[in-house]
């Protein structure tokens, strides 16, 4: 038993479906996106902002982070965003002296293992359990000097 769509008298009228939206003219942008924290207690229409430029600086959008660190402690840090770019990796990484740090011990343990990988004598070193403690011992004692020393 099929359910008919009409009621008693009822007559189809076949619509488009996009003709209740009107099409953005090509020389128009329409920006709608939350640029603040907490969204506004009465909404706020501003007027005369040209570009993307003007848009942040009159936002001026920032968010308050919370990085959780190796030694299970907070760092807070506010990152500000003044342009499209700031989104990215690269510019949030730029404006946070905690990300900039991992990304340093990062670059550095991407280099350690380019060295395990093609550092022949390095290899032949770590092959043998001897050597390989020795140099364990070795670098034990450099990171106590380097300790000790700053």
């Amino acid at each position: 038993m099929a359910i008919e769509p009409y009621g008693i008298g009822g007559t189809e009228v076949k619509t488009d479906a996009f003709e209740a939206f009107a099409d953005i003219p090509q020389n128009r942008v329409l920006i709608a996106e939350q640029l603040t924290k907490d969204p506004p207690v009465k909404p706020d229409i501003v007027q005369g902002l040209t570009d993307i430029a003007s848009v942040f600086e009159h936002f001026a959008p920032k968010v308050d982070m919370e990085f959780g660190t190796e030694e299970g402690t907070i760092r807070r840090e506010t990152l500000q965003f003044r342009g499209l770019e700031d989104f990215g990796t690269r510019g949030i990484t730029v404006q946070s002296p905690y990300l900039k740090e991992l990304n340093m011990k990062q670059q550095q343990y991407h280099k350690i293992i380019r060295q395990l990988k093609t550092n022949k004598l390095l290899k032949q070193a770590i092959a043998h359990a001897e050597t390989k403690e020795h140099l364990i011992q070795a670098l034990q004692a450099l990171i106590r000097e380097l300790d000790t020393a700053s």
